[in-house]
């Protein structure tokens, strides 16, 4: 081969190296997508386990959902670690460990008319909390009137082995993230309002957690919030009117039958008073003494009145034992005594 076919031959391949090194325009600006990294079980955290002077029992994992059980997943999030997201549309709560990366839990929440969204703080956490139910609620089931006082924490208690208190703008509206000894509720609309957990996931997110974190609560469609929802407030109940009772009709007095006889007392008025009997002038005898005065005339009496006691004969009036005898004249034979003056005749009317 001459030397200019040597030439050519090598502008050709010189030419055929140098395209392979040209990328293609189609690869240009393309991204590497990285397939998110698969969720990963916390494998045992469900057994019985002691907890201060308390025993958590074991939770029967087979019996909770995959998706609610506590894993580490992939989320995108531009909130710093330590955030609290919940998102009550899918039943979950995410706690933010760095960028796009979360540690996820199943929980409960509000039933129907009692969901809220929006921002708060925990601004406390307790272990083993007091539940104080509160009025509203002891209308709604009048058998949680024994714990108006509080009910002291233990495995029984609504509020489980941990609470983190959550407050809005510097208020407590009541809503709490807290444990429950109802494991077969999470998944579900159970509560007043609250967060509910499982005791041993509410137990590892307490000691993640620090005072003042942020909590970011969903709306109730899975998008973040625009301000704080609250539920409507409860109806009042109507205190009931209380009737007047009827006045007691008085009873008659009786009247005991002995008093009858009194003219004030009796039903039948006072009695007719009785006539006064009539005196028939006596014929004077020879042995009978007269007073050395003739008596006072009767005077006259215009019967009775209703309210004054019947009459009394007047005592009998007897000569004083020095007064001196004098005898009538006596009288002719045959003749017949003188009869008395009409004016000195006796009565038994005073």
């Amino acid at each position: 081969m001459d030397l200019i076919g040597r030439k050519l031959v090598v502008a050709v391949l010189a030419a055929g190296m140098l395209g392979g090194c040209v990328p293609d325009a189609s690869t240009v600006n393309a991204k590497v997508e990285e397939p998110p990294p698969a969720p990963k079980l916390h494998e045992g955290v469900y057994a019985a386990k002691a907890d201060g002077s308390f025993t958590v029992p074991a939770v029967p994992v087979e019996k909770v959902p995959v998706e609610f059980q506590r894993q580490n997943v992939a989320y995108t999030s531009n909130e710093a670690p330590g955030t609290i997201i919940i998102n009550p549309q899918a039943r979950v709560l995410y706690f933010i460990t760095g960028k796009d990366t979360a540690i996820r839990y199943g929980i409960a929440v509000g039933k129907a008319g009692f969901e809220w969204s929006g921002q708060a703080v925990v601004a406390n956490r307790r272990p083993w909390p007091r539940w104080t139910p509160p009025p509203e609620m002891i209308d709604r089931k009048p058998e949680l009137a024994k714990w108006a006082d509080g009910q002291p924490g233990g495995p029984t208690n609504p509020l489980g082995a941990r609470a983190l208190y959550l407050e809005t703008n510097g208020r407590d509206y009541g809503y709490r993230i807290h444990g429950t000894p109802e494991w077969q509720s999470i998944g579900h609309s159970a509560s007043s309002g609250c967060i509910r957990m499982i005791n041993q996931d509410v137990i590892d997110l307490y000691q993640r957690v620090p005072d003042g974190a942020k909590v970011i609560v969903m709306t109730r469609d899975g998008k973040m919030p625009t301000g704080l929802t609250l539920p409507p407030p409860p109806p009042k109940k109507s205190k009931p009117v209380q009737v007047a009772a009827a006045p007691a009709t008085p009873k008659p007095v009786v009247v005991p039958t002995g008093l009858n006889n009194l003219p004030m007392l009796s039903p039948y008025g006072a009695p007719t008073p009785a006539a006064p009997a009539a005196t028939t002038p006596s014929a004077a005898t020879p042995d009978t003494p007269a007073l050395d005065t003739p008596p006072d005339p009767a005077p006259a009496t215009p019967g009775p009145i209703a309210d004054e006691p019947a009459a009394v004969p007047a005592p009998e009036v007897l000569p004083a034992p020095d007064a001196p005898v004098v005898l009538p004249p006596a009288a002719g034979a045959g003749e017949a005594a003188a009869p008395a003056p009409a004016d000195e005749a006796k009565s038994d009317s005073l």
